[in-house]
C-alpha cells in the first residue's frame, strides 16, 4: 500500500463544489470516479480544502492509498487522460502512509479577482467579480491591513460554519490594482467558510465609499457576521497555492473550514 498526494487545478464553474454531496457534481467525485476506475480499487480522496461550489483553485491537494503498480510520478498523466478538460492534475508524488493533507502545518494563498470597470467583460465573467462602481484600492488596503494577524474571525465567517474555534491567523493581506483589475492576495494558517469571500465583500465596500478603513478594526470586534459586508461572488475566488512546512508546495506555475 502506498499514499499519493495529488495537486489538482480547476475550474469550479460547472461543479458544486470540492466535497461530494447529493444535489450535484463535485470535484472530489470525478477524481474518485476515474481513480477507481484506473486503479480497478474503490478509492476515496483526502482533500485539503473544501472548495465551494465556483470557487476555482490552481492547487488543491488532494491524496488517496492504493496497491496499484502506476508509479507515483506517472499518475497525473494517467489521470489526466480521463479527466474532463476543466480538471487537471498538475502533480503527483509518494508521501508518507500517515500524512494528512488537512493536519499538517501549513500556509494557504488564496486569491480574489475583481473587474472593477463599468461595463463586464464576457470573456471574464467566470473568473472574477464585476464591479461597475469605482474602488479606492489604496482605503480597501489601508482596511485590509487591520485584518492581519491572529485573530478572532467569527464576523467574517459563514454564520453555518461548523466549528468553535474561530481564531485564525492571516500572514499577508494585499490589495493590488493592474488596469481595470483588482486582486486581493490573502495567505494565513486557515480560513472558515466564505472567509475570504466575506473580506472581499467587506473591502468592496470599503472601495466604494460605505466603510471608512478603520471600521473594519471595528467590525472585527464585534465578532458579528451582520456587521460585515456581503458574501462576494464565488467566481472571482480562487486558491492559488498550498505551502506546507516541510517545504512540500502545491503550487502549480491553507486546519480549516474552508472556502
Amino acid at each position: 500500500m502506498k499514499r499519493i498526494k495529488l495537486t489538482v487545478a480547476y475550474d469550479g464553474t460547472n461543479y458544486c463544489g470540492w466535497q461530494v454531496q447529493p444535489n450535484g457534481i463535485t470535484i472530489e467525485e470525478v477524481l474518485n470516479k476515474k481513480l477507481s476506475k484506473l486503479t480497478g480499487e474503490d478509492i476515496h480522496i483526502i482533500g485539503a480544502s473544501r472548495t465551494d461550489s465556483g470557487v476555482h483553485a490552481l492547487g488543491n491537494v488532494a491524496v488517496f492509498d492504493t496497491t496499484s503498480t502506476i508509479p507515483p510520478e506517472r499518475f497525473a498523466y494517467a489521470i489526466n487522460q480521463r479527466l474532463p478538460e476543466d480538471i487537471v492534475v498538475t502533480q503527483s508524488e509518494e508521501v508518507p502512509l500517515d500524512w494528512h493533507p488537512r493536519y499538517q502545518d501549513c500556509t494557504k494563498y488564496y486569491e480574489y479577482h475583481i473587474l472593477n470597470r463599468s461595463l463586464p467583460d464576457p470573456l471574464k465573467r467566470l473568473t472574477t467579480s464585476h464591479v461597475s462602481f469605482p474602488l479606492d484600492e489604496a482605503k480597501m488596503q489601508e482596511a485590509a491591513n487591520y485584518l492581519i494577524g491572529t485573530h478572532n474571525f467569527k464576523s467574517f465567517c459563514n454564520i453555518r460554519t461548523n466549528t468553535d474555534d474561530t481564531v485564525r491567523t492571516i500572514y499577508s493581506l494585499d490589495v493590488v490594482r493592474d488596469g481595470e483589475e483588482i486582486t486581493i492576495y490573502i495567505s494565513g494558517n486557515g480560513f472558515l467558510y466564505n472567509m475570504v469571500r466575506i473580506i472581499a465583500g467587506t473591502l468592496i465596500r470599503v472601495g466604494r465609499g460605505f466603510y471608512q478603513p478603520e471600521q473594519v478594526k471595528e467590525i472585527l470586534e464585534t465578532k458579528e457576521r451582520t456587521e460585515a459586508g456581503v458574501t462576494a461572488p464565488p467566481q472571482g475566488l480562487r486558491l492559488a497555492k498550498i505551502q506546507y512546512s516541510s517545504g512540500t508546495c502545491s503550487d502549480s506555475k491553507v486546519h480549516d473550514v474552508n472556502e
